[in-house]
């Protein structure tokens, strides 16, 4: 079952008055054609005794739903639960019949087979189960709006852990990325370098987008990628001559759009684990196809040289991509996307099919 983000709204005073009096008169209109061979009209009868016994009846159900079910039913108390419960439809039974006797009529039972002056078995049991169909009623009324409540609820918390999970795993880019750049620039301005200006603004534009620019769902695919180009090009800044990176994009762009910054973490791996961990030249690719409603994306970078490091390397890689796949899951359905991870020996490649309609 499920439902949508509008509140149920809470029960109120009006609402309980509202239900009891619309059970009123359809019990008034329904019992009036029994009450045959009474004095008064079978109408005014059935005014009269709902009027003496609507107020029994609130209060079995009230006694039952806000104090017998959750002081003993919810509790397992299941024995003094019904004990007390067939105690108090008794008790409320007897009210009733001497109520109808000395206010209304010696007839306590003008629908019954026969004239009834006194309190029977046959009129104890059949007012009992009259009142327990009441009582089950109303109950079944509070338990269903409790459920969708509490369904409500946990959808809402759902939801809020959904949104706080995706904020958090959109905001782990590693802030390494960023103090070495911030280091490079300090380097740069030493050397009063013409570059610094460049690498200035580059991060500015980079830093702007994440953080006013990721917070929709999805975000347009020309923005992503624009935002991927700054981050490559500090990288370029940051790795001088030692890094050559070869980016190609074939598709229309326009009006696609995909999970922000979804892209930037596979980018930011390939530089992580692949760049940083690489002595001397390194090549990484990507590629961009938009096809059918849908982007074809490919990223290649070198493994790292086995050093003394390599079990470092081997517990941490996965944190990236573990990040990834779970903003897939949370953010999409697994028929709008494929992720595939190729791990060579010497090539590490990640190819990722994602609807961007």
């Amino acid at each position: 079952m499920n439902f949508n983000s509008k509140q149920l709204h809470p029960v109120s005073l009006n609402h309980h008055i509202l239900f009891w009096l619309l059970y009123f008169f359809l019990n008034f209109f329904r019992w009036g054609s029994y009450f045959n061979g009474v004095k008064e009209s079978p109408y005014m009868y059935s005014f009269i005794t709902n009027l003496l016994g609507f107020p029994i009846h609130m209060v079995l159900c009230y006694l039952t739903i806000y104090i017998l079910l959750p002081k003993l039913a919810f509790k397992k108390k299941y024995i003094s639960f019904i004990f007390l419960i067939l105690s108090a439809i008794f008790i409320m039974v007897f009210v009733k019949f001497n109520l109808t006797y000395y206010l209304v009529s010696t007839n306590v039972w003008p629908e019954g087979p026969l004239h009834v002056s006194e309190m029977t078995v046959d009129y104890t049991i059949e007012m009992m189960f009259g009142e327990l169909y009441v009582i089950t009623f109303t109950t079944a009324i509070k338990t269903t709006l409790d459920f969708l409540k509490e369904h409500q609820r946990v959808a809402n918390l759902e939801k809020t852990q959904l949104k706080t999970e995706l904020l958090f795993l959109k905001t782990q880019i590693s802030p390494h990325f960023f103090f070495n750049t911030l280091n490079n620039i300090y380097s740069l301005a030493i050397q009063q370098s013409k570059n610094t200006p460049k690498i200035i603004l580059k991060l500015s534009e980079l830093m702007r987008y994440l953080l006013y620019e990721t917070k929709n769902k999805k975000q347009s695919l020309e923005k992503e990628i624009l935002c991927i180009q700054n981050y490559l090009e500090l990288e370029r800044i940051r790795h001088n001559n030692g890094l050559e990176v070869n980016m190609s994009i074939s598709g229309d762009l326009e009006e696609k759009k995909i999970a922000p910054i979804l892209l930037l973490t596979f980018i930011e791996n390939a530089f992580k684990h692949g760049a940083n961990k690489n002595i001397g030249k390194v090549k990484i690719d990507l590629d961009f196809t938009i096809k059918n409603n849908f982007l074809y994306f490919t990223i290649s970078n070198p493994m790292p040289k086995i050093t003394a490091h390599t079990d470092l390397f081997d517990r941490s890689s996965g944190i990236g991509l573990e990040n990834v796949k779970k903003r897939l899951a949370l953010g999409y359905n697994k028929k709008d996307y494929k992720l595939v991870i190729v791990n060579n020996n010497d090539l590490f490649v990640v190819k990722l099919k994602i609807k961007v309609s």
